[in-house]
């Protein structure tokens, strides 16, 4: 698979932009005119060519950039990484996992030597080469589930299982959608997810964790949630909230366009073999409305989401001060005809 990867920011004075071709193969998660919180979990089964499910693991045009904006948020901040001591055999399933995943199927970009114990590991994009020592630790320049999270997009979660549930006790997190790693590493899975509206009345959680703690290994799963974010920032954390919370205060119904962006989580859940933990991946997509309305399909189906979005998800989502200006800008796509069910474009 042939790559060309982009020179892009994702802060200061944001030059990120999708191609036609990412646009094409954005994960638009709507597939009605209406939205509610929902677990909405599938298998993470080999997908579309060309789609962001294709492979465990989308490696796309943003790869070497969003790196880049990885290595600067975890260099300004330190705790945006924390592992807990018991989590070493889990950090050690991360990296064989992801190694695997990149080398077969990015071989162009990414190549595993093994030989026993003794690898050998090379990220072209990035110019890595190392040989260490699988399971000592003392061979690499980091701990193993930092040196991978730098080297694979999106942020990540590792959940241990004990006491009839799922333990946050180790992340890597740069882009994450306003949460905040230093305050849920330890928590379980109930408390870190306490301020998800209406999920207590719906059942939502005690569903999803009951469903959660029996993946079995080698049947990993995924599922799409999604906010919106002015500018294309992946770091929008509560300890940098002063960088970018004013910026919901500049949209206008001229600037909407290139302002507003959809922002898209591919979560995806692995079962690791040696710890037993469970993988949360994080991989967000950013698209602005803009480039979501070279498709109208999109624009039309987002127009009617926005408009009957239940008030708690709209304020949970941080919305408020700008969604009315985007119902606004994407009324014009909207004739009211009916739409089949379904995320594809045109």
């Amino acid at each position: 698979m042939s790559l060309a990867f982009k020179k892009e920011t994702f802060r200061d004075d944001y030059t990120y932009r999708n191609s036609p071709e990412a646009i094409r193969r954005f994960p638009f998660p709507f597939a009605e005119d209406t939205y509610m919180y929902s677990v909405n979990i599938e298998p993470h089964v080999k997908g579309a060519k060309g789609s962001v499910n294709e492979f465990a693991f989308d490696i796309d045009e943003h790869y070497v950039s969003e790196c880049e904006d990885k290595r600067k948020t975890i260099e300004l901040d330190r705790g945006r990484y924390k592992v807990l001591p018991h989590m070493m055999d889990a950090q050690w399933d991360f990296l064989e996992l992801t190694m695997d995943s990149l080398a077969a199927d990015y071989p162009e970009q990414f190549s595993l030597v093994k030989d026993g114990r003794n690898w050998t590991w090379e990220n072209r994009p990035l110019g890595i080469m190392i040989s260490f020592v699988f399971g000592d630790a003392s061979t690499l320049e980091m701990d193993p589930f930092e040196f991978m999270s730098r080297q694979v997009q999106g942020d990540f979660v590792l959940l241990d299982q004990r006491n009839g549930t799922l333990y946050a006790d180790a992340g890597f997190i740069t882009s994450q959608a306003d949460w905040s790693l230093a305050f849920d590493v330890g928590m379980a899975w109930h408390e870190w997810h306490g301020p998800v509206p209406q999920v207590t009345k719906l059942g939502v959680m005690d569903r999803a964790l009951k469903y959660l703690m029996n993946i079995q290994l080698g049947s990993p799963v995924r599922r799409l949630n999604w906010t919106m974010t002015i500018n294309p920032r992946l770091d929008t954390s509560p300890e940098n909230y002063p960088l970018w919370g004013g910026d919901r205060n500049t949209v206008t119904p001229e600037n909407v366009g290139d302002l507003v962006h959809l922002r898209v989580e591919l979560q995806s859940l692995f079962r690791l073999p040696r710890s037993n933990a469970l993988l949360f991946s994080i991989r967000c997509y950013l698209i602005s409305m803009d480039e979501l309305s070279t498709y109208p399909r999109w624009a039309k189906r987002f127009h009617r989401v926005l408009k009957s979005l239940h008030p708690d998800l709209v304020e949970y989502k941080g919305l408020t001060k700008f969604r009315e200006k985007t119902i606004q800008w994407l009324s014009r796509f909207d004739d009211g005809k009916p739409l089949d069910i379904g995320t594809h474009p045109e």
